[in-house]
């Protein structure tokens, strides 16, 4: 059972399971608030430890809302777009032809029937981030699969609001955020190093700090980096 702390503007959602210390997260991009506590700990002494750290969380909180957002992403000549954490310029031509998408150095050449609309380029684009995705992502995975000794059954990619991947530890399956195409490849294989360590342990546990420390041991620095980017200009909702 979730139960909440509310120090003034702060709400605190308080979770109890099998761990020896209290975690105190401040999760991008809202800024909400998470404390795992060991299953025996009194609500009391939850809400002590988050008075301590009120200081730092507000700090977290002001460090997102001042972080980078993009501007809604139109499509249209001479726009900025991200590719692998390097900006990219966007160059639109129109065709009597099947619309397609190539790269050239630092420019992003979007081929589309005339008279497009602003969705359909968007959705051009996407498909083209998977095909990018899916020429990486199977390699980083057979990579760390002989690592850590697990075998991922199958990988998805999609769009996700509030996360940058997710597993399913049952059925040995990944999933990726599409929004991954826009950040560095090496933050691309920290979270597939991440989800793949799910298979292992399915929980943000002690167990699986250890292991996602024994065998990435920069992830406190990657994760950084990550939530650092900046961030869609999209509406996350959590």
């Amino acid at each position: 059972m979730t139960e909440t702390i509310k120090l003034g503007e702060v709400l605190i959602h308080v979770s109890r399971k099998a761990i020896k210390h209290v975690h105190l997260s401040v999760h991008p991009p809202t800024g909400r608030v998470t404390l795992s506590a060991p299953t025996a700990t009194r609500l009391e002494v939850a809400r002590a430890y988050a008075i301590s750290k009120l200081g730092w969380i507000r700090d977290q909180q002001a460090r997102l809302r001042l972080q980078a957002r993009e501007t809604p992403r139109r499509f249209i000549e001479r726009e900025s777009h991200y590719l692998w954490g390097r900006r990219h310029l966007l160059t639109v031509i129109h065709r009597d032809a099947a619309p397609s998408v190539t790269l050239d150095h630092k420019r992003i050449t979007l081929a589309m029937r005339p008279g497009s609309t602003k969705a359909r380029r968007a959705e051009v684009i996407h498909e083209w981030h998977k095909s990018l995705l899916h020429a990486v992502v199977p390699a980083l995975i057979r990579k760390w699969e002989p690592k850590l000794g697990v075998k991922v059954a199958r990988y998805f990619l999609q769009r996700m609001k509030t996360k940058w991947g997710g597993c399913n530890h049952r059925a040995s399956r990944i999933r990726l955020n599409t929004e991954l195409v826009k950040k560095p490849k090496d933050l691309l294989e920290y979270v597939i190093v991440h989800e793949m360590l799910h298979l292992l342990e399915p929980t943000h546990s002690e167990r699986f700090l250890a292991l996602l420390t024994e065998h990435y041991p920069s992830w406190r620095e990657a994760r950084a980096e990550l939530n650092d980017l900046p961030l869609s200009s999209e509406t996350w909702r959590e």
